[in-house]
């Protein structure tokens, strides 16, 4: 980490910058084309979406496959999510091809618990180890266990909803506590004279963490740069890390009964 800069270097020699802007929104990077033939397939039609040569980063979005086709979220008569079944040894394969092919700078994973991780570095002829593992991380949910494995593989923690769940749709568990509101973070952020948001942004930065923080609103945005205007003290990290609930805002409950489903384990 090297917050002057504000980048972090990836284990391939990229870097990362250590604060992201959340974009997400459905598109092709998605668990319906884990099949290996469907990797590059996807990647080139993201690219030709985005009128790009290359992407920086290409990951892997969920371990959890999903049945293939035009469906973003194919589902039965009941409503159930229609699962796939893939290796995920032979996804990480064309991960690689991708970028060896140029189409991707680095590649990684994203909500893979460490169990997942370690099946892809210990596969035999791995060429590239994962540069990051894209999770949700946030102080109700701070995934100390699954950092530290992170960190001694030399893989970047990426967190997604690093202030809790801003937006309800039917992958958000709505009956959890609202993070910003949380009197810990809130008297931390008066301290400072920042907002809990900021306050929760860079308590991620201040443990090697990358954050993504998404907003539409475009004060907010501007906002969230200040994260690097000031600097938490061992206190307040402390207490911060005293928060944790294991809270998850996206726990993904559709996806149980999926023999790859991440999150059964501790971390």
């Amino acid at each position: 980490m090297d917050p002057k800069s504000q980048r972090v270097k990836l284990n391939d020699g990229h870097f990362i910058p250590v604060l992201g802007f959340g974009t997400y929104a459905p598109e092709e990077l998605w668990c319906n084309s884990l099949q290996p033939e469907l990797v590059r397939p996807a990647l080139e039609k993201s690219l030709q979406n985005l009128q790009l040569d290359y992407v920086d980063l290409y990951i892997i979005h969920s371990p959890v496959s999903l049945k293939p086709g035009n469906k973003f979220v194919p589902k039965d008569e009941s409503g159930k999510l229609i699962f796939d079944s893939v290796d995920l040894c032979h996804t990480w394969e064309a991960l690689e091809k991708c970028k060896d092919a140029g189409l991707t700078k680095s590649i990684g994973v994203s909500n893979f618990n460490h169990k997942q991780l370690e099946k892809i570095l210990n596969k035999p002829g791995l060429k590239y180890k994962p540069v990051c593992n894209q999770v949700e991380c946030h102080p109700y949910l701070n995934q100390s266990k699954l950092l530290e494995f992170c960190k001694s593989h030399d893989i970047v923690l990426v967190a997604y909803a690093a202030l809790g769940a801003q937006l309800l749709s039917e992958w958000v568990n709505s009956n959890n506590p609202i993070l910003l509101e949380d009197p810990v973070l809130c008297a931390i952020a008066k301290k400072h004279k920042q907002t809990p948001a900021l306050v929760a942004l860079r308590y991620q930065v201040q443990r090697g963490v990358v954050v993504l923080a998404k907003s539409f609103n475009k004060k907010r945005i501007k906002e969230n740069m200040q994260v690097f205007d000031f600097e938490l003290t061992p206190e307040d990290m402390k207490a911060i890390d005293g928060l944790n609930r294991n809270i998850r805002y996206y726990d993904f409950q559709k996806g149980i009964g999926h023999p790859e489903y991440p999150f059964s384990e501790e971390y």
